[in-house]
């Protein structure tokens, strides 16, 4: 109860200053009614809709569009107050020393909201709105073949120039359109790689959520050394409530069930041999094991055969294993893939000079390549979206990596 008082007064204190806003910057009566009939009709449909959600059928397309709204309604209007409180704590400031200075310049105590502020502090939000719109109709479909080069002393002769393609949190219940997904299949198949992995969140809940996109990820090419995959925190049902643990356990095996039905050998805490030529490599892939989600994960059982001296690739889907339990391990896994992040599906990056997104305060690990001595992570942004229907600055990402042996020259 006293989470909906609070949250009702914060709303309310930020309608408060948006409307305070939009009344100075425009002065003309039907632009500040319209304005008032589409706030109140977002705050009626994102109230319904959240009211009104299904932990039985989890996120749909209705709960994606009232996130989306919800962004696109309340980011630009935080903006604008942070402008107008800091206007605020300055006119009272003007006002009390006018006060006690019996200045005569003004015959109120706070001196009038300035239009230039509500102006400028509606241009400045004006970006984020902008580019949360982009983000639901190009952004999400964005997708970026983000191509790096790992070099390593112990790799294999045999293995030198071995291209691995990464995908990461497909999120199919969240899909809604087929031909720019085709679009990204394509971007896909039109790639050289050697070996294909895929690290985890298929789903966002339920294995019926593939229903439609079967036939579309079974044209997915399958590379010399085979397809393999994992899975994701998403892929255990956490996020919708089941009539009977039976029914919980019947949509987890239907998830693992979707692995071979579009050509990917689904990774259970085990591991497979990648033969090529006389030489071997590891692949290794762990259930889901997360800081803060399901542990199911167990890299013991999963290694089990595997020495130190073997040159190891570790699929796993929440980079905070990386950090908590994989960088230090005595049997040294050269190179791990994890997703999970999304890079947050907002944010700042320049390829190579200059990545930023709120997600960096809870994720060390992010996206993109990370080392720590002759160990590698490599943080996939995810090809597909989930709660906010689209990305802004965090594009949906291919990821195809390189692995190089050290010159010794």
């Amino acid at each position: 109860m006293y989470r909906w008082i609070i949250l009702f007064i914060v709303v309310g204190i930020v309608e408060f200053y948006a409307w305070q806003a939009f009344k100075v910057g425009f002065d003309n009566k039907w632009v500040q009614r319209g304005y008032l009939t589409i706030s109140l009709f977002v705050i009626v449909f994102i109230v319904m809709i959240m009211t009104n959600f299904d932990r039985k059928t989890g996120q749909t397309q209705m709960t994606l569009l009232a996130l989306g709204l919800l962004l696109l309604v309340y980011i630009p209007k935080l903006l604008v107050m942070v402008f107008l409180i800091t206007e605020d704590i300055l006119r009272l400031f003007v006002g009390t020393y006018q006060h006690f200075s019996n200045s005569e310049t003004s015959s109120h105590f706070l001196p009038e909201r300035r239009k230039f502020v509500s102006q400028f502090a509606l241009a400045i939000a004006a970006i984020p709105f902008a580019s949360i719109i982009y983000g639901v109709i190009k952004g999400r479909y964005n997708y970026k073949v983000m191509k790096s080069t790992v070099y390593y002393d112990d790799l294999p002769d045999e293995f030198d120039g071995f291209k691995i393609l990464q995908l990461s949190d497909l999120h199919v219940g969240s899909f809604n359109n087929s031909e720019k997904i085709q679009y990204g299949i394509d971007l896909i198949n039109e790639q050289d790689f050697d070996l294909l992995v895929f690290t985890g969140d298929i789903v966002n809940s339920l294995a019926n959520e593939m229903d439609d996109w079967y036939e579309m990820f079974s044209l997915i090419k399958k590379p010399e050394f085979g397809k393999f995959s994992i899975l994701g925190n998403h892929d255990y049902g956490e996020y919708v409530e089941f009539s009977s643990p039976q029914e919980k356990e019947k949509n987890f095996i239907a998830i693992k069930e979707i692995h071979p039905k579009v050509g990917f050998d689904l990774l259970l805490n085990e591991s497979r041999k990648i033969k090529k030529g006389n030489a071997e490599i590891a692949l290794i892939g762990v259930e889901n094991w997360g800081r803060n989600f399901k542990k199911a994960g167990d890299l013991k059982l999963a290694s089990h055969g595997i020495k130190k001296e073997d040159f190891k690739i570790l699929m796993t889907h929440d980079p905070s294993h990386w950090e908590l339990e994989v960088q230090n391990d005595p049997l040294n896994y050269q190179l791990t893939l994890a997703g999970h992040t999304h890079g947050s599906q907002f944010g700042i990056e320049i390829p190579g000079y200059f990545k930023w997104s709120p997600v960096q305060y809870v994720n060390k690990y992010w996206a993109g390549m990370y080392q720590k001595a002759s160990r590698y992570l490599y943080v996939n942004r995810g090809f597909g979206y989930h709660a906010y229907p689209g990305r802004v600055g965090i594009w949906p990402e291919i990821t195809v990596l390189e692995l190089k042996k050290k010159s010794t020259s």
